[in-house]
């Protein structure tokens, strides 16, 4: 029997006999690139990414009559949505459902705070397309925006269900379009001032205040709507018109200081709420949820400087009022009162004066006043359980959000007119009062105190930003979004490492 036998190899390696009993060491070179090779294995992927970057959609085969006629409609499509309140991810979404059923498949939508751009890839071989749109104006006009969304969704629909293109060409599509953004609203303008003493009542009611102070409320709150417009018409600046608005209410107050009557915080707590019910709140908000930076920045520092005129405004009379020898005592302490189905009727009424003020519809009238009840609600067992006021108004916001969206899929009603009128009734008009109340004191030993009301005003805003992105992301997810809203919201996620 031989004493020597073959050496066991290594992959590539021809080694030589080795004698029986005695093992034959590797030498360390052969050992390193081994376990190299093994490493690199084990850490090297050999499989495409699950997210290829740059990689875009095909080219489309239109012509440029057809992919010019459709970029124009999309643009006037767009500006509508945005100028009438839509956010920026519902705008994008529904331009590019509008380009798709009219075989636009490339089209690329970009959004800032005053414009909107459609671009169009056409392959190699023909020229893409790049349109803008200025947007001139903002103002929360639910009606029409209504009619726009049940406009795209008929020419979607008829897509879907022929398979050949919409019954509609593009043509009579945008004739359709500026015939229905022609149209007069559904009731006079004096009625959107009825709407805004309404909201103004709902408010104080909510502090349990009488009769009378519902009819001062009113009246402040009519004026300050029939001066909005006035100044608007002369082109005064925004910021000047929102300091002479919150200047009405808070002179009101002092004059029924000065004759004696008790509590007109509530009058000036009214004001503030209506004030900071016409901001974009909501809109900032939700297109920073959804990762439009830009122009969430826009509508942020728009509700900054809006603000800081009602505190302008607030904080001249009562100034004034010190140099004349009238120091308003109002309370700054002042809770929600009354009993529960008073403060539920005063947010129904919020909620009905915010969507006569932006010219809603019916249907979108009755949702709205049905989902501000539960929000209240809500609220009500919150602070009874002992939770704070910003938590409190999230977990209300939250219900808010969800059955927004739900009655947007459902009733195809204006999700951000559902939204904004469930939550007027928890915007921290009280909050805002405190802080400038206490700063008006010129005490060094307040400065503290003021800070504590700020911060709790924008815990509330954060609460009510945040619990209304999360109510619509569950209601989203339950019940699902179809590829184009899932593209306008690709850029909110957060940051990934793609699996291999």
């Amino acid at each position: 029997m031989s004493e020597h036998t073959p050496l066991t190899t290594m992959p590539g390696e021809v080694t030589g006999p080795q004698r029986i009993g005695r093992p034959q060491l590797i030498p360390a070179a052969r050992l390193g690139r081994h376990l190299k090779h093994a490493a690199v294995h084990v850490v090297r992927s050999s499989s495409p990414p699950t997210k290829a970057l740059g990689v875009r959609t095909g080219a489309d085969e239109a012509s440029q009559r057809h992919a010019r006629a459709v970029c124009d409609l999309a643009l006037r499509v767009g500006e509508a949505l945005l100028s009438t309140g839509a956010s920026a991810a519902d705008t994008v979404a529904i331009v590019l459902r509008l380009g798709h059923a009219y075989g636009i498949r490339s089209m690329h939508v970009d959004i800032t705070y005053t414009s909107i751009s459609v671009s169009v890839h056409r392959g190699v071989d023909e020229d893409s397309l790049t349109v803008m749109r200025v947007i001139n104006d903002r103002s929360p006009d639910y009606t029409r925006l209504e009619a726009v969304q049940r406009h795209i969704e008929e020419i979607v629909r008829s897509a879907e269900s022929s398979g050949d293109g919409p019954s509609l060409d593009v043509d009579t599509a945008r004739v359709h379009l500026s015939a229905l953004l022609a149209s007069p609203h559904p009731y006079r303008r004096w009625v959107v001032t009825v709407g805004a003493a309404i909201m103004s009542v709902g408010v104080v009611m909510l502090f349990g205040a009488g009769p009378l102070m519902w009819a001062v409320a009113a009246l402040s709150a009519a004026t300050v709507d029939r001066v909005q417009r006035q100044l608007f018409i002369w082109g005064v600046a925004a910021f000047f018109t929102q300091v002479l608005s919150a200047a009405i209410p808070t002179g009101i107050a002092l004059v029924m200081y000065a004759v004696g009557r008790e509590s007109p915080s509530v009058v000036v707590i009214s004001g503030i709420v209506v004030l900071l019910a016409g901001l974009g709140v909501l809109g900032a908000a939700q297109d920073a949820i959804d990762g439009y930076y830009v122009t969430a920045g826009a509508r942020g520092l728009e509700v900054v400087m809006m603000t800081l005129g009602i505190a302008v405004g607030v904080a001249a009379v009562l100034g004034i009022s010190r140099w004349f020898g009238v120091n308003m005592q109002a309370n700054p302490l002042l809770g929600l009162g009354g009993t529960p189905l008073l403060s539920t009727i005063g947010a129904m009424l919020i909620a009905l004066g915010f969507c006569l003020s932006t010219y809603s519809g019916t249907r979108t009238i009755l949702v709205s006043v049905g989902v501000a009840v539960p929000a209240w609600l809500t609220l009500e067992v919150a602070i009874y359980v002992g939770l704070a006021t910003p938590a409190g108004v999230a977990f209300a916001a939250s219900l808010v959000g969800a059955l927004a969206y739900l009655a947007y899929r459902l009733l195809h009603v204006p999700e951000a007119a559902i939204a904004t009128a469930g939550i007027v009734a928890l915007l921290p008009g009280m909050a805002v009062y405190r802080a400038l109340y206490v700063i008006m004191q010129n005490d060094p030993d307040t400065v503290a105190e003021a800070v504590i009301h700020f911060v709790d005003a924008v815990a509330t805003g954060l609460g009510l930003a945040g619990g209304l992105a999360i109510g619509g992301f569950a209601a989203r997810r339950k019940l699902g979004l179809d590829r184009a809203a899932m593209r306008a919201r690709r850029r909110s996620r957060g940051t990934y490492v793609a699996d291999a």
